[in-house]
């Protein structure tokens, strides 16, 4: 693997905050911070490790409306603001009173990340990874993507005046194609899935000197922003953690680093420690975690994807066994639903609760009327669900299914004899 960082440049001290190290998830081995993601002793993934200073929820509060707030508990320098970024994050937690008479659960909140700079939770992880990228010195700016990754990193390499390179499967949806396109003139269409595309963008990361590919060379940085998630969710529910959460899962990291947050703050004391339950949502089209899950098993085959949730579309999910162990361990489960359960899901939410979602948020939400009609989820208990990303990024996916009920003349009396008075 070709390094970010040249032998004539080097890393500001503090460029990584109270990050210290990454540290191997399989033999807990460490390395120093840099454009790594494997561990060089058994190849397992590397994550960051940190010496967290005191901090209490007053100096989060003090903090800027953006995931800036915990700066302190992420690998950024302490002068992250100064640095132009999309500035994501803070995103509303929707108390959903209509869904949850609906499925009948005692209540139940959206984590709605559709209102991010680029419309999906992305900006979050793209923050980070931009950092990292600026203080290894990168020169290009890079990612294979599903879309909503693509649109993040273009959208935060214009804003930081940074070369960037997005690599898409051919057959994304025209609306992520467009809504990258408009912030790069290197937008790459490949040939294949997302999974060819992540080998190309491997191959290209050992090749080329100064590219940070965000969930490549610089992964471990780019994984962190996906906890700011959890530490808003515990912020806005008054400093707690919820009972049940429901998240989509992709390659898994949104819902392991949504899990290490958790823990996070309960060992930095900012929360009460308490049992919570995390379910993951997968497409039939696409779901080996869920197949493996049901299964009892431990090892992940990897699939060919076939599902209009296309941002979930990842046949061997990198961090898919780690989402087998903090579901079954916290009393979980990784559950899957088909494409029309999906389109039922999104038209539910909207009808619902007014969020209009992409088909990850369609995942999970059908995901979650499955899981309460099957007994998997505790009604009782208060659930949050995360929705991902906008509706408007995968209009075909509904475009079918709703539109006007009826077309008339301009008159009182067509409008009348339609049945609509």
């Amino acid at each position: 693997m070709s390094a970010v960082v040249t032998e004539q440049e080097t890393v500001r001290e503090g460029a990584f905050g109270n990050a210290v190290a990454l540290s191997c998830r399989e033999c807990g081995g460490r390395v120093e911070l840099g454009p790594s993601y494997a561990c060089p002793d058994c190849f397992g993934p590397l994550e960051v490790a940190y010496d967290f200073p005191a901090i209490t929820r007053e100096d989060i509060a003090a903090g800027p409306a953006n995931i800036w707030r915990y700066k302190a508990l992420l690998p950024v320098p302490a002068d992250i603001e100064e640095s132009p970024n999309t500035e994501p994050g803070f995103t509303r937690l929707l108390e959903a009173k209509n869904l949850a008479a609906e499925l009948g659960l005692a209540r139940l909140w959206v984590k709605d990340d559709s209102t991010n700079p680029t419309n999906s939770f992305k900006d979050r992880v793209v923050a980070c990874a931009l950092s990292a990228a600026r203080e290894l010195h990168a020169k290009v700016f890079a990612c294979p993507s599903t879309g909503n990754l693509a649109n993040a990193v273009a959208a935060a390499g214009a804003r930081a005046g940074i070369r960037t390179v997005v690599l898409i499967p051919s057959n994304l949806e025209q609306p992520k194609q467009v809504n990258s396109a408009i912030f790069t003139d290197s937008l790459v269409a490949v040939e294949g899935n997302y999974d060819d595309v992540n080998k190309l963008a491997q191959e290209i990361a050992a090749e080329e000197e100064g590219w940070a590919f965000v969930n490549v060379n610089v992964r471990p940085f780019y994984a962190e922003g996906s906890k700011t998630l959890g530490y808003e969710i515990a912020e806005q529910l008054g400093w707690r953690l919820p009972d049940q959460i429901v998240i989509p899962v992709a390659s898994g990291s949104q819902l392991t680093k949504v899990h290490k947050a958790f823990q996070e703050l309960v060992k930095l004391g900012l929360v009460e420690e308490k049992p919570y339950r995390i379910f993951g949502a997968q497409a039939e089209g696409c779901g080996p975690v869920a197949t493996a899950y049901k299964a009892g098993v431990d090892a992940i085959r990897p699939v060919k994807p076939d599902t209009i949730a296309k941002s979930l579309a990842i046949g061997n999910p990198a961090d898919g066994i780690y989402v087998l162990d903090i579901t079954r361990s916290t009393g979980g489960a990784v559950e899957q639903v088909t494409d029309d359960e999906i389109r039922a899901g999104i038209v539910l939410l909207a009808r619902t609760e007014g969020v209009f979602t992409e088909t990850a948020g369609g995942t999970t939400t059908a995901v979650l009327k499955k899981l309460v009609e099957t007994g998997q989820l505790d009604t009782s208990l208060e659930t949050v669900i995360i929705n991902t990303g906008h509706g408007l990024k995968t209009l075909d996916a509904v475009s079918g299914q709703v539109g006007p009920r009826a077309t008339i003349a301009a008159s009182y009396d067509a409008f009348e004899a339609a049945g609509l008075a």
